[in-house]
């Protein structure tokens, strides 16, 4: 069992795993706002890569 699951963290993420969510969550809102709501297949690609851009400034900030 998860440590942050024991300590009473209800979504049983430790704190990097939060923070990754939290990114991706942040980029996708943001990604969806610039496409009017809609993501075509063919906007995935780049949607992928700037949700990897997002995860990278988080664990680069814990290296």
């Amino acid at each position: 069992m998860d440590d942050a699951y024991v300590v009473g963290d209800p979504d049983g993420l430790t704190p990097l795993q939060a923070e990754i969510r939290d990114a991706v969550a942040r980029e996708l809102h943001a990604q969806f706002a610039l496409r009017a709501d809609r993501l075509d297949l063919a906007d995935l690609p780049e949607v992928a890569y700037q949700i990897t851009r997002r995860v990278d400034e988080v664990l680069s900030r814990i290296s």
